[in-house]
C-alpha cells in the first residue's frame, strides 16, 4: 500500500489549542509513518470549505486518504459528502455531524466524529465556580462563537453551577484579541461600572489570557483597582500554556483538554489497513487542573 496521505484542517493558527492540535498531528504522523498536511481557515467558514473543495476536486493522484476537520461554523455536510463521494475519509472534530449515520452506510472511506465532550467541560466548570465561591457570587463568563461547542459548554456549566452564583454571559471567537476586544466593549458601557464580578471564567485559555490583559489594561485608579482581585479560570490546559498558567498565577484553574488529531489519525490508519469502521463517535476524557478538591480547600485558607 502507498504511503497513506492526511489532511488536516484546521480553525486558525492563533489559538493555542489549534496549535497544539496541529502539533498532536504531525507527531502522530511520524510515529504513524504517514504523511499530514495542516492548514488553517483563518477563523472563515467560507474560506475553509473552499479549501477542503479544492482538496477534494484535486487530481485523484494527489488527493488525501482521509480528511480530518475541527470546522469554523457548521458541520461542513457539503464538503463531507462530496469527500466521501471521492473516496476520502472524513473525520470531524469536535462537532456534532448528524450526516455521519447516512455517510458510513452508502461508502466505504472510513466516516466518523471525535469530540470533546463539551458538555463535560462546562460541568468541570460549573464545579470550579462552586468551589472558588464557596459563599456564591458573580462569574463574568466569555463563551466562545455561537456553535455547537460553546453552547454545550455553557449548558453544562450551568448545570453544575451552584444556585448562588450567577453568570453575565459575554463572547469572543476562540482567540485572545477577541476576548480581550469583547472585555474591553463590556467595560466602556456606562452599566459595567455598578457591576461586581468575582470570578472571570472563560471557554479557553487563550480568552482569559485576553480577558485578563483588558482588565489589567484599565487606567489607574478606582475603576482598576475594582478588577484587582478578579480569579481567572480557562479551558484546554495544555501543558506549556493553562497548566502553566495556572502555576505561574495567571489562572486559577483550567479543564484539560487533551487534543484530538492524534487519535483521529490513530483510527484511520487502523481502519484503513483492517477495513473496518471506527466507532461512529469517540470522545476525549477532560479533568480540571487543579482538581476540584484542591480549589475549594485553597479557598478554605
Amino acid at each position: 500500500m502507498a504511503n497513506l496521505r492526511f489532511v488536516v484542517s484546521l480553525t486558525n493558527e492563533e489559538n493555542d489549542y489549534q496549535i497544539e492540535q496541529a502539533a498532536a498531528a504531525h507527531e502522530a504522523a511520524h510515529r504513524l509513518g504517514v504523511e499530514v498536511e495542516v492548514i488553517y481557515a483563518k477563523n472563515d467558514a467560507i474560506e475553509q470549505s473552499q479549501q477542503l473543495l479544492n482538496v477534494i476536486q484535486s487530481p485523484s493522484a494527489s488527493r488525501p486518504n482521509c480528511i480530518v476537520v475541527e470546522p469554523v461554523g457548521t458541520p461542513m455536510a457539503q464538503a463531507a459528502r462530496a469527500a466521501a463521494a471521492a473516496g476520502i475519509g472524513w473525520v470531524i472534530l469536535n462537532r456534532d455531524a448528524d450526516y455521519i449515520g447516512e455517510l458510513r452506510k452508502s461508502y466505504k472511506s472510513p466516516v466518523f466524529s471525535i469530540s470533546s465532550d463539551h458538555e463535560e467541560i462546562g460541568r468541570v466548570q460549573g464545579r470550579q465556580f462552586g468551589a472558588l465561591l464557596p459563599r456564591g457570587g458573580i462569574v463574568l463568563y466569555i463563551q466562545g462563537p455561537a456553535g455547537d461547542a460553546s453552547e454545550r459548554r455553557t449548558k453544562g456549566m450551568q448545570k453544575t453551577k451552584p444556585p448562588n452564583i450567577q453568570t453575565k454571559l459575554l463572547r469572543g471567537n476562540w482567540t485572545e484579541a477577541s476576548a480581550e476586544k469583547a472585555v474591553n466593549a463590556w467595560l466602556s458601557l456606562s452599566t459595567s461600572r455598578n457591576e461586581h464580578v468575582d470570578v472571570v471564567g472563560v471557554q479557553n485559555d487563550s480568552m482569559a489570557a485576553g480577558a485578563r490583559k483588558a482588565f489589567e489594561a484599565q487606567p489607574a485608579g478606582i475603576e482598576r483597582d475594582k478588577w484587582r482581585n478578579l480569579l481567572y479560570t480557562g479551558c484546554d490546559g495544555l501543558p506549556k500554556t493553562g497548566q502553566a498558567w495556572v502555576r505561574s498565577g495567571v489562572l486559577k484553574a483550567t479543564v484539560v483538554v487533551p487534543p484530538n488529531t492524534g487519535l483521529a489519525l490513530e483510527m484511520v490508519v487502523k481502519a484503513i489497513h483492517s477495513g473496518i469502521q471506527p466507532p461512529e463517535i469517540a470522545f476525549t476524557a477532560v479533568t480540571s487542573f487543579p482538581t476540584i478538591e484542591a480549589l475549594a480547600a485553597d479557598r478554605k485558607k
